[in-house]
């Protein structure tokens, strides 16, 4: 019964860091916050942010695409913020700590990366 109830705990604690992290994110680049928590608008404003076009959005709709969408998107994010290549596998594949580095840390948004 605890270990039920700390998992849940942790799991709200997870998700709640999460949404932080991106609403931080989108008013980094100018873009409000609350888009973060709007389902498929937090997708068109994340593909403003990295200067994808917004039609994309129909790709993260389809199955397995999407993974891949995902990880272009990811990569472009971290160039838009002046970070390389790594710091975007990073983002992939340890997102729980590389979101809320890029949202609360330093780094400054730096203008689309798709678009340079």
């Amino acid at each position: 019964m605890i270990g039920g109830l700390l998992g849940v705990i942790l799991y709200f604690g997870i998700i709640i860091l999460i949404i932080a992290s991106l609403w931080k994110i989108c008013t980094k680049a100018g873009k409000p916050g609350w888009a973060a928590i709007v389902p498929i608008y937090n997708i068109i404003v994340m593909l403003e942010i990295v200067g994808r076009p917004a039609w994309w959005v129909v790709l993260f709709l389809i199955p397995f695409v999407n993974v891949i969408m995902a990880f272009i998107v990811f990569v472009d994010l971290a160039k838009s913020f002046g970070k390389d290549v790594a710091y975007a596998l990073g983002l992939i594949f340890l997102g729980i700590i590389f979101l809320p580095m890029l949202g609360f840390g330093s780094a400054t948004y730096r203008g689309p990366a798709a678009s340079a």
